[in-house]
């Protein structure tokens, strides 16, 4: 019974205890799974603003509304390429010493998941403007804004980088509203979210439970073979050209009535989807939505008719081999 009534013993043996299972419960395991799931050899580290920017984005509590972490389910899939793996989050480390931010996979998705968004929505003119005011790119975002984010000036310095706000939310700002450093600190980290691809011959996981969608939209003979263009215009264009093909007054230019789109010049409009478009000053600039995105000939023709037939536009649709010719000639000119 000394054993007990001794202090020393008693809790000297509890600490040895204690550390022991610590180590082989936890500390070695963790050291196990280090060694077994490294980065993918073609990830990419944080860049010093995007490493700052992951700072704001835990500071304003992002987090709580966006996770970064695809699911093995269907109705993931349009948060991600593929499901997430360990090596995903294997190269993320620990803020400092005595805080431990690394991964931030979250566990309410309130908001968008935000695994992939860097290839999903690259434009830095949306994701700028889509801070300031959620609701002016998005009607029905419940995302609150950030306007301390940006300040105001009279006169642009020439770093400065200003962001078009349609009039009716910029309530009583006057002159020009310009990106504070730590916003496109933010904007930078967001826009390095971007799913690492697999290794070549590396088979990737499937998504589970997957469910059959049909369009409802009647098909012709010539489009029964193309995928839905709505829901390809809805996952790639409609955050910057908006649902009603209007798009944002100086921001980013319509489609409706547009002469690109209703035009008989099928090499430029596959051109500006596979490459992208700078329209300063007057728009913002387009990053290349059909690259970045991978699309297929097939899902870009899908766009393209869509939009040609859609809020008004009654121009004649195009064919697929039409469209994979130029693509053709796209990849072929810039392997070159």
């Amino acid at each position: 019974m000394d054993f007990f009534n001794n202090h020393i013993k008693l809790f000297g043996t509890a600490l040895v205890l204690f550390v022991g299972l610590t180590i082989m419960v936890a500390i070695l395991p963790a050291i196990n799974n280090q060694q077994n799931n490294a980065p993918l050899p073609n990830a990419v580290e944080l860049s010093e603003e995007a490493f700052l920017g992951k700072q704001s984005f835990i500071s304003n509590g992002c987090v709580a509304c966006h996770t970064q972490q695809v699911r093995n389910v269907d109705m993931d899939k349009v948060w991600g390429n593929r499901p997430g793996i360990a090596a995903d989050y294997a190269g993320i480390t620990r803020t400092s010493l005595w805080i431990n931010t690394a991964t931030l996979m979250g566990t309410e998705r309130t908001g968008p998941d935000l695994t992939n968004v860097g290839s999903r929505q690259p434009s830095a003119a949306w994701n700028l403007l889509h801070l300031y005011q959620p609701r002016a790119v998005v009607d029905q975002s419940i995302m609150p804004a950030y306007p301390w984010l940006f300040e105001t000036k009279n006169n642009l310095a020439e770093t400065d980088v200003e962001v078009i706000v349609p009039d009716e939310f910029r309530k009583k700002v006057t002159g020009k509203i310009v990106a504070t450093k730590e916003a496109l600190n933010l904007i930078a980290y967001l826009q390095s979210l971007k799913q690492t691809p697999l290794p070549d011959g590396k088979p990737t996981a499937e998504f589970l439970y997957k469910k059959q969608q049909e369009s409802s939209s009647p098909k012709n003979e010539q489009t029964s073979l193309l995928p839905d263009g709505q829901l390809l215009y809805t996952n790639n264009c409609q955050a910057c050209h908006q649902a009603n093909g209007e798009g944002l007054k100086g921001a980013f230019p319509p489609l409706k009535g547009s002469a690109i789109v209703t035009g008989e010049d099928l090499e430029l409009f596959v051109n500006i989807i596979m490459l992208g478009y700078d329209a300063r000053p007057e728009y913002a600039s387009m990053n290349a939505v059909g690259t970045d995105n991978n699309l297929t000939p097939e899902e870009v023709t899908a766009i393209i008719n869509h939009e040609k037939t859609s809020w008004g536009n009654t121009a004649k649709p195009v064919t697929l081999e039409e469209v994979k010719k130029i693509i053709e000639f796209i990849k072929t000119t810039a392997k070159k």
